[in-house]
């Protein structure tokens, strides 16, 4: 499973916790991380990712964030540029943000099978079907279907 995470997500354990939905979010990212460094799912990250990450104010958070970077399997570097920006153009017609769309977009050409974010908007403008968009809390529930699923075949 191959998966991106957009940068409300990386942000979320440094939001307000005393929202509970921001809590299960940030427990379930945090869930998520663990995976990924124990190579049960593939991140993608990009340099739309970087660029987002070093406008990032707070310089604890974004230096914790750049260093989960590196478990990135892939890495979509701005030689893709003028495919990015064509395809984040057209997710725009959506209603989508150029910064999502750029993310979307470079999750797309990772060939990713979701894209994670907190975004609520942004979960209900994307209407394609070449990729899955979700948040942490059903990605984790995709998880275990897909666990339980094979547990069954086994």
């Amino acid at each position: 499973m191959r998966i991106y995470l957009d940068n409300c997500c990386y942000n979320r354990p440094y939001d307000d916790q005393r929202q509970i939905r921001i809590h299960l979010e940030t427990e379930a990212k945090l869930h998520i991380q663990e995976m990924i460094k124990d190579g049960k799912i593939e991140l993608v990250c990009s340099f739309v990712s970087r660029f987002e990450n070093s406008e990032n104010s707070n310089i604890y958070n974004k230096d914790s964030i750049e260093r989960f970077f590196q478990y990135a399997v892939e890495y979509i570097n701005d030689e893709f540029f003028d495919d990015i920006l064509f395809h984040a153009n057209e997710l725009r017609k959506q209603g989508i943000k150029i910064k999502d769309a750029a993310h979307l977009a470079c999750a797309i050409k990772a060939k990713c099978d979701y894209f994670v974010t907190t975004d609520n908007r942004f979960l209900n403008r994307y209407n394609g079907n070449e990729i899955v968009i979700c948040n942490p809390l059903t990605l984790l529930q995709i998880i275990e279907r897909e666990n339980n699923a094979k547990h069954k075949r086994d």
